[in-house]
């Protein structure tokens, strides 16, 4: 290892040395400091030492972009955000990104620096998920500008799944519906009626049924039978305040092999909660006396009244 350290020193004060200008050499020779550069950062890497490594290439990259060779500048930026990855230093790896993609966009080569976008937001999707959303929406940018509407729907995707898993729905059917008008582009219906039932899905975690069943009508056309069936069941269910169809629309295989982001989003959805119906009153046996006519011994002792009653005293006291 201490070899390789020193290797890669020996390269570094051979850099400096050809960045150096005098009386005869008036400017410095970037090709071959940045030729040096990589060599010592190849060193540091073999060795272990991944911030000598980190250093080196951003001289390198500085050195080819103060040589006008763009491209390479941006090739050295791609290797620091896997050093970085290696390091665990994920905070900076969203800047050297941008960076790398915005030489790459100035080359005239833009595919390569969304694909330098998709890879440094892959590293960050798990940890750092706000910034590999920001990435991913930079490469739809990056890839619609270039008319390119196939691989701006593959970001479009990668960036509403990503709001769904953060709850953004709001935000998400945006990006689904962005996605929808892509794939249009391309002419692929089928994807258009699997991102219809992703798009109900949203809106029905928004809470909002009425968007839910306006999404259906607008892509339900390019659904297959499965989907249609299924969506027809869940919005027949929620307008029905039907829990248990909902459940059973939610539990489909369809929806069930969908994307992990939209299979959980179907599985936490809220339920409709039915129509309540109102509870039946409960009756207490003989918690009060029956009501008892006064006459209603008459009837059974032939006009007599009963002893005792009101009537007697009556005919006892008199009228007084």
């Amino acid at each position: 290892m201490s070899s390789k350290i020193e290797e890669a020193q020996e390269h570094i004060r051979q850099a400096e040395k050809s960045l150096k200008t005098s009386l005869l050499k008036w400017r410095p020779d970037y090709d071959f400091a940045a030729d040096e550069y990589n060599k010592a950062a190849t060193c540091f890497r073999n060795a272990k030492a991944l911030d000598q490594c980190k250093e080196c290439l951003l001289k390198a990259s500085d050195c080819h972009r103060q040589n006008r060779a763009i491209f390479h500048a941006a090739k050295c930026l791609d290797q620091v955000i896997l050093i970085c990855k290696d390091m665990n230093n994920l905070a900076e790896v969203r800047k050297y990104a941008e960076k790398a993609c915005n030489l790459y966009q100035q080359h005239g080569s833009p595919e390569s620096g969304a694909a330098t976008l998709d890879k440094a937001a892959k590293i960050l999707e798990g940890t750092n998920p706000e910034d590999a959303l920001q990435l991913y929406k930079l490469a739809v940018d990056v890839a619609t500008i270039e008319d390119s509407s196939r691989q701006g729907a593959e970001y479009a995707s990668k960036v509403a799944r990503i709001m769904v898993k953060l709850g953004m729905y709001d935000q998400a059917a945006d990006a689904i519906r962005r996605e929808i008008g892509l794939h249009q582009q391309v002419g692929s219906e089928a994807a258009i009626g699997r991102l219809a039932v992703a798009l109900v899905l949203v809106q029905l975690a928004r809470g909002d049924y009425v968007a839910a069943e306006k999404a259906f009508k607008e892509w339900g056309n390019c659904c297959d039978a499965a989907e249609v069936q299924t969506l027809e069941s869940l919005l027949q269910a929620y307008d029905d305040e039907d829990p248990e169809l909902a459940a059973r629309a939610l539990a489909s295989p369809f929806i069930r092999h969908m994307d992990v982001e939209y299979a959980r989003l179907a599985r936490d959805l809220p339920l409709p909660k039915g129509v309540a119906v109102a509870p039946k009153a409960n009756v207490i046996e003989n918690a009060a006396a029956s009501y008892v006519s006064p006459n209603s011994g008459n009837a059974a002792e032939g006009g007599k009244p009963a002893a005792g009653s009101g009537l007697d005293e009556e005919e006892e006291g008199g009228l007084c």
